[in-house]
């Protein structure tokens, strides 16, 4: 589901990452093919530097299909940056992204809260948020964070992914799995 960003994904992401459905929404925006390269290469070393995690996701053959990021990372904080090309939209690899990135985030990297900036106009990604069930809408939970966020009016609304919530949630999971193999 998730691999290392590698430079060799560059044309397929690069060609999904273009689509107007797509293109808004990214948070790094590469204008070119070149400087699509320059940023994947870019993001690969401030990995290496502690400064981010970014993982290429793939579907079931291995094809690229989108990236998702963990960007400032802060006291075992950061914001989630994902995006999907348009023919992989409603299939579920957003979800199936999410948990498999989550788990390498607060099991390996222990990173303790997981920030989710979304614009008021992205629909999508904010539907895609509520069907998380670990996540929280966290404009109150978090009026400062918020607030910088929002400087100028509600253009965002935050959300927030904590370990805590994600390690319950595996653990029910796991929970209700045992037992319906049981029965």
């Amino acid at each position: 589901m998730l691999k290392r960003r590698d430079v060799a994904d560059c044309h397929v992401l690069y060609d999904l990452m273009i689509d107007p459905a797509v293109f808004p929404y990214v948070r790094q925006k590469a204008y070119s093919y070149e400087e699509f390269v320059f940023l994947t290469k870019q993001t690969i070393e401030l990995e290496e530097q502690g400064r981010l995690i970014s993982r290429t996701i793939v579907d079931e053959w291995q094809s690229p299909i989108g990236v998702i990021t963990l960007f400032d990372l802060q006291n075992h904080r950061g914001f989630l940056g994902t995006w999907i090309g348009k023919p992989y939209f409603g299939k579920g690899y957003n979800k199936l992204a999410k948990d498999a990135f989550f788990t390498e985030l607060f099991f390996t990297h222990q990173i303790e809260t997981v920030f989710m900036r979304i614009r008021t106009g992205n629909r999508r990604s904010i539907e895609a948020a509520k069907k998380l069930p670990y996540c929280s809408l966290a404009n109150d939970l978090r009026p400062d964070l918020f607030q910088q966020l929002n400087p100028d009016g509600h253009r965002y609304d935050l959300f927030q992914v904590e370990r805590d919530h994600y390690h319950l949630h595996t653990l029910r999971t796991a929970n209700t799995q045992h037992e319906a193999m049981e029965a």
